[in-house]
């Protein structure tokens, strides 16, 4: 019994980290092309997009271990 709800929990989390990956995603083009297209970009904005990007790789490292497929 208690193996059947670590798997119901296992594709409940899984979903929740397709959807964190995707709105990081999303969060992360949009810093890339922010600093694309600027001219003199500030430190802080520099330092949010490297954050941005540390988050976005950091839940593909763990979508990769936990061998998570977009269907």
């Amino acid at each position: 019994m208690l193996f059947r709800r670590k798997g119901k929990l296992r594709k409940e989390f899984d979903e929740k980290l397709l959807i964190q990956f995707s709105n990081m995603k999303k969060d992360w083009l949009n810093d890339k092309s922010l600093l694309d297209k600027s001219f003199d970009p500030s430190d802080e904005v520099i330092c949010a997009a490297r954050l941005t990007e540390a988050k976005y790789f950091f839940l593909f490292k763990e979508a990769k271990e936990r061998k998570i497929t977009l269907r």
